[in-house]
């Protein structure tokens, strides 16, 4: 490689346009590795201005600048928008979210690290600028994979359907009995997952591991596979995948060609013994078809964290349905995940400032 000098600029804009060749290479690494040397550091007295309407408490903006002691970095908290359009003028990063009206003040802008995972409401034009996005991709993949053999287990061992209505009754009674299905074991199961990014990714690796299942899975990029997965196949595979799980498993990004995608024909098409957990977006499914599904008995039950209307309204009839089980869209929340937050972005921080790849890039053109 030649000795070149490179700017941040050029560093970020190279890779913004770099996912779609590291994809292939790299496969679902978190970091993204441009195709081209670092840059110089950034010299100590040229401020980092970031720029946020997040109000990051005190500890944590400490947290973010001693990751870079030997730079300043200036955290903005804004409260109006009319501030945040202020401040952005002078700024080249901003955390959390920037419209696309707003670009136009910002001249100096190279970068927006996202405030969530899913970045399905991305606006077209914020997607066709150089701007590099990233985000907190896998970060809450810890809450959420817990949390879906949370309501998995509740599921198969009863709790839901059986045991936690006779609580609310203060009564507890065996139902069934040693040897009839009420309730049902996950060993030797096989769990189908749509979407082997973090949720995916990590909640096989416990079903694998933890409860001994068998996992096979499909995903939208050429990904090498884990030595938990028994098969991983592209999105062609899906309705072939469908009927041979006991667990289905909707993992994936909301995008167009994942919207919904859980629908009548597959529900119809899955084990009546078996079970749907809803883990990533709410949309990715249409409700109504499975509530027909939960009602008339073409599967067993569901887990969900996420729903198309959030929160669903009281006259949804899904609150009919003595089969499933939900939390509300909190799979991802604890006090360690605040933790993880803060560190990733304190450690894209000091990419930034060193001139190294970023972590968690977001390719604009798949919309995650």
């Amino acid at each position: 490689m030649q000795n070149k000098s490179f700017s941040r600029r050029s560093l970020l804009a190279a890779a913004g346009a770099a996912p779609a060749a590291a994809a292939a290479q790299s496969a679902r690494q978190p970091v993204v590795v441009a195709p081209f040397a670092p840059q110089e550091p950034k010299a100590q007295g040229d401020p980092l201005r970031i720029v946020t309407m997040y109000q990051f408490e005190t500890a944590e903006i400490k947290r973010i600048q001693e990751t870079v002691p030997n730079a300043r970095v200036e955290i903005i908290i804004c409260k109006t928008r009319e501030e945040f359009r202020q401040k952005i003028r002078d700024a080249e990063v901003v955390y959390g979210d920037i419209r696309a009206d707003d670009l136009d003040y910002a001249p100096k802008l190279k970068w927006m690290h996202a405030g969530g995972a899913g970045m399905e409401g991305m606006d077209p034009k914020l997607a066709a600028t150089p701007l590099v996005v990233t985000n907190y991709a896998r970060t809450f993949a810890h809450g959420i994979s817990e949390t879906a053999m949370g309501l998995l287990l509740s599921l198969t061992r009863g709790l839901t359907k059986y045991y936690n209505p006779q609580f609310a009754k203060r009564s507890m009674k065996p139902v069934g009995t040693v040897k009839s299905d009420h309730h049902q074991e996950l060993v030797g199961r096989t769990m189908g997952i749509v979407g082997m990014g973090g949720i995916g990714s990590m909640l096989a690796r416990r079903a694998y591991y933890g409860f001994d299942m068998r996992i096979i899975a499909t995903d939208a990029k050429p990904l090498p596979k884990p030595e938990y997965v028994a098969e991983l196949h592209d999105p062609t595979y899906f309705m072939k995948m469908v009927p041979q799980v006991d667990v289905l498993v909707a993992a994936a990004p909301h995008t167009k060609q994942t919207e919904r995608m859980f629908n009548e024909q597959v529900f119809r098409s899955m084990k009546k013994t078996a079970y749907f957990l809803a883990m990533s977006r709410g949309k990715l499914y249409d409700d109504m078809a499975l509530v027909r599904a939960l009602k008339e008995g073409w599967i067993a039950g569901a887990g969900l964290d996420v729903f198309p209307i959030e929160p669903p309204p009281a006259t949804h009839p899904i609150f009919d349905c003595d089969n499933v089980v939900m939390s509300a869209h909190t799979s991802g929340w604890s006090v360690d995940r605040q933790v993880r937050v803060i560190d990733v972005f304190a450690d894209n921080v000091r990419r930034y400032v060193a001139g190294l790849p970023l972590v968690n890039v977001v390719d604009k053109a798949r919309g995650y």
